[in-house]
């Protein structure tokens, strides 16, 4: 029987206010139970313009994902020619309203795009100051600190994954890969276990390689694998523009005999015997820029 972690990346303020509540509905529908990582500060989706000069690829994947249509003007706007929303102060009972229903919540990150675009170059301190800013807000709008974090982009550095220790956190899932392990940053060994996404994504698939919206949930099946599987969705896509289509992959996967666990119930199942891997940053298909990913066991220390 194929487990499904399913982990969602609420990346701006239009999908939390309008693609988590859609995503509730449909959890409810199916009985479900989700870990859902929240951006909680400035939504500068604008200033994401950028990546056409710096990432090879980007422009492309924008016009194959019909991103403008996805996520909106005002969005693709926000922290340019319009002012950018906080997303957690304007958007705390969308959050709260998750917790109650039973999902997992956690900490994706306070500015999305500061994250995913600078945080190689980023010092230790304003990597802390990130994380810091946006527990505090986590805590104010939840009343307990957070357990888990999520990288946006799957970005990380050592830094990051120091201050994950620091946190005392149960996980994190900032890493695509195949199992839970324990990541080794350029020799360097950390305590917080990863848990990756295995799974391809909408936006990788949509439009590669003759994936159509009518062929890709055929696709995300084929990918299935007995025990673990994690599959990050985003509630700008699952949650607003392709809202039947994931509904349709819900229905066939439990018609299938699916059984579905938030990361938390697979950090507790699976990785009790996670081993450490090595990782690092790398490109995979269908994402302008590079994924943290994980290697190869590596082996234990006394």
């Amino acid at each position: 029987m194929p487990t499904i972690a399913l982990k969602v990346d609420v990346d701006t303020y239009i999908g939390t206010r309008d693609g988590v509540p859609a995503l509730l509905a449909a959890f409810q529908r199916f009985g479900i139970r989700a870990t859902f990582y929240f951006s909680l500060g400035p939504d500068n989706s604008g200033k994401a313009i950028r990546r056409i000069f710096t990432r090879k690829g980007f422009l492309a994947k924008m016009i194959r994902t019909r991103a403008p249509s996805v996520y909106g003007l005002r969005t693709l706007l926000y922290g340019t020619l319009l002012p950018a929303p906080l997303i957690g102060a304007r958007c705390a009972e969308v959050i709260r309203r998750t917790e109650r229903a039973g999902h997992e919540v956690g900490i994706h990150c306070w500015d999305h795009v500061k994250w995913h675009d600078f945080l190689p170059r980023m010092p230790k301190p304003a990597v802390a100051l990130e994380l810091g800013q946006a527990g505090s807000v986590y805590e104010q709008i939840l009343g307990h600190r957070s357990r888990t974090v999520a990288a946006p982009g799957w970005t990380l550095s050592a830094d990051s994954l120091e201050l994950q220790d620091a946190l005392k956190l149960e996980y994190s899932s900032d890493s695509r890969g195949t199992a839970p392990f324990y990541p080794v940053w350029e020799g360097r060994r950390f305590r917080t276990l990863q848990i990756p996404t295995t799974l391809p994504t909408t936006d990788e698939l949509l439009g590669e390689k003759g994936i159509t919206a009518t062929t890709l949930n055929d696709h995300f099946l084929s990918l299935i694998q007995p025990g673990l599987n994690v599959l990050t969705i985003h509630a700008e896509l699952e949650g607003k523009a392709t809202v039947p289509l994931f509904i349709d992959l819900l229905e066939r996967l439990t018609k299938q005999g699916a059984r579905f666990i938030t990361l938390g119930e697979a950090a507790a199942e699976f990785g009790g015997s996670a081993p450490h891997c090595a990782i690092s940053m790398g490109e995979i298909e269908g994402r302008a820029g590079v994924v943290a990913l994980q290697g190869g066991a590596l082996p234990s220390v006394p």
